[in-house]
């Protein structure tokens, strides 16, 4: 099949080296404003260049992933479903909720099918753990711990743009843990600080943060978020149950130093970027929405699936702003 790439700054080119390697992708075509970018991923994938997204669109492609800047994310996802092209769209749907709301009314009832990136669904250790959930070897889920740990904070202009480490952070913590337990979130209590970059503080952001979100069925989970790890990227989910208690991300490369004498785990080069933790995951979860192109797949991450995720993180930033515990409810309209 024939993909287009809109966007070829760091995941889009990541997702187009991923791309080439899928034995179902035939030929590529990208664009993106910047010239360059569009002429290096072309002579590196041998990869068509189109001049604009709707050239893109019109050149007779069978799928589109939107690696773009989030504020085109809407209108590129709507002009790709106008064309009838299935469309794979990093996260957020939207810069704001109100956007993906629209979205999401745009798109409900249409038959082009969108999936949205969210690439620890397709994590094997996430998804080992949602299938213990799902056949209850855990028994009743009580606890959940998940934690994201950057090695470093973003640029100053990333972060004065992302809408908040819950926005951009978090709400890979708070997709899984729905997507994990099958559960949804009905009330949050988030607090947050800042002791290093001043250019996180002065964008009004958190850099280092924490929630509490109570499930549906009464189930607690306990999210961990930090700009600053100097000894890696650390993603890890612990579930606990009346039966059993189970963890992912407890490998070898789990950057996190042992103190206990004659304890050696971990004992490989710890995770240091997201691409290194989820290679895996994302070359998974483009064979997905290949599949979901073929049309032998339905889509795995839905418009809606991902604002579930945007309503808690929104609450998050509410409860952090106002120090007090915010129902879904409240942030809720849609």
């Amino acid at each position: 099949m024939r993909i287009a790439i809109l966007g070829l700054g760091r995941i889009g080119a990541f997702h187009a080296e991923t791309l080439s390697g899928l034995d179902a992708v035939t030929s590529l075509v990208v664009a993106d404003p910047f010239a360059d970018a569009a002429k290096a991923a072309a002579e590196r994938f041998g990869a068509e260049v189109a001049d604009s997204p709707e050239a893109a669109l019109a050149s007779g492609v069978d799928g589109v992933v939107v690696a773009a800047a989030t504020d085109a994310h809407p209108a590129l996802i709507l002009a790709a479903v106008e064309a009838g092209v299935p469309v794979f769209c990093e996260k957020p749907v939207a810069r704001t909720m109100a956007e993906g709301v629209e979205v999401l009314e745009a798109v409900r009832d249409g038959e082009v099918p969108v999936q949205i990136g969210f690439n620890r669904r397709f994590d094997a250790g996430f998804a080992a753990a949602r299938a213990a959930v799902r056949a209850g070897e855990l028994g009743r889920l009580h606890t959940v711990r998940s934690t994201t740990l950057d090695p470093a904070p973003p640029p100053a202009a990333y972060v004065a743009a992302s809408g908040g480490i819950f926005r951009d952070c978090s709400v890979h913590d708070f997709d899984v843990i729905r997507w994990v337990t099958g559960r949804e979130v009905t009330e949050v209590y988030a607090v947050g600080g800042n002791r290093g970059a001043d250019y996180i503080r002065e964008a009004g952001d958190a850099d280092t943060t924490g929630a509490v979100l109570t499930l549906d069925d009464g189930t607690i989970a306990m999210v961990s978020n930090s700009r600053h790890n100097a000894r890696g990227y650390d993603v890890r989910m612990e579930l606990h149950g009346f039966a059993d208690s189970i963890a992912v991300g407890l490998d070898d490369k789990l950057p996190l130093r042992s103190v206990e004498p004659g304890v050696t785990f971990p004992a490989g080069t710890p995770h240091d970027f997201f691409m290194d933790r989820f290679t895996a995951a994302y070359r998974a979860e483009l064979t997905a929405f290949t599949e979901v192109v073929a049309g032998t797949l339905p889509s795995p991450c839905t418009v809606a699936d991902a604002l579930e995720a945007g309503w808690i993180a929104e609450a998050c930033t509410l409860s952090l702003h106002e120090h007090r515990p915010v129902r879904l409810a409240e942030v809720r309209t849609a």
